[in-house]
């Protein structure tokens, strides 16, 4: 399996244990972040590391929003932040 196959696999595990809302591209037919539209972008890089994984997850409960996934990144969104999580 390719590494970022792996990333997906992983935050989809992490997902479901803390049971956090995720939506993917099975649940939409097209979506779009503007990330114009957010004064700060906070970027997580996930690097074999999976607390960055949980401290991004740990996010989406801290703010009680849903995690969502476009392409191979996963964004949560915030007031005027976002945050974003890809992997090398």
């Amino acid at each position: 399996m390719a590494k970022k196959e792996l990333f997906i696999k992983r935050v989809y595990e992490i997902v479901q244990e803390l049971k956090i809302p995720l939506v993917d591209e099975r649940v939409y037919s097209k979506s779009n972040i503007a990330e114009a539209r957010y004064g700060t972008i906070v970027q997580f890089t996930f690097e074999d590391d999976e607390s960055v994984i949980r401290g991004f997850l740990g996010l989406a409960e801290y703010y009680h929003t849903i995690v969502l996934k476009i392409k191979n990144t996963f964004y949560i969104s915030s007031n005027t932040i976002l945050f974003k999580l890809d992997s090398k």
